[in-house]
């Protein structure tokens, strides 16, 4: 997997991995690669830092045998303490809407659990009265839906409704 920070036209910068330097390609060819906070496909590979896997920082930080011991250097207070932002405004502020949606969405469907793919597509042939529901389904049933163009949508979960 390769983590890949992107922008898009309107310099919107947002991160997504990618199975290897191939699968963006396709998925930015065909589309597929959107920007999450304007929805334009137009979308490039910004600028990154490598990072550096634990054996080359392990060999960087260890001295080598014929190098002669260095001065400590002077003591340097610590800083302040202040609280860390782990992400910025821009995505919290998109996180909250994301949020205000999920509960939109939750407060006005109904929740018919793993049934979702049966009364999806029973209420799309007429058998049930049409309403919002909400649910699971697999990924074979959400590829059937689709290519029966029953209109289906992910609720999408953020990383800290997982932890």
């Amino acid at each position: 997997m390769i983590l890949y920070r992107l922008c898009c036209a309107r310099e919107h910068e947002f991160e997504s991995w990618f199975r290897d330097s191939a699968a963006y390609d396709d998925q930015r060819g065909r589309g597929l690669v959107t920007c999450p906070v304007c929805g334009s496909p137009e979308v490039d590979k910004a600028l990154m830092a490598p990072a550096l896997g634990r054996a080359a920082r392990k060999f960087a930080a260890e001295p080598a045998a014929d190098m002669a011991p260095m001065e400590a250097p002077e003591a340097v207070p610590p800083a302040a303490t202040q609280p860390v932002a782990l992400v910025s405004e821009k995505e919290q502020q998109l996180r909250a809407m994301l949020r205000a949606v999920r509960a939109h969405v939750v407060a006005h469907s109904v929740d018919v659990g793993d049934e979702f793919a049966k009364r999806a597509r029973r209420m799309h042939e007429g058998d049930e009265e049409k309403r919002a529901i909400r649910g699971e389904a697999t990924p074979d049933e959400v590829r059937a839906l689709i290519e029966d163009e029953i209109e289906v949508l992910p609720l999408p979960m953020l990383p800290d409704e997982r932890n």
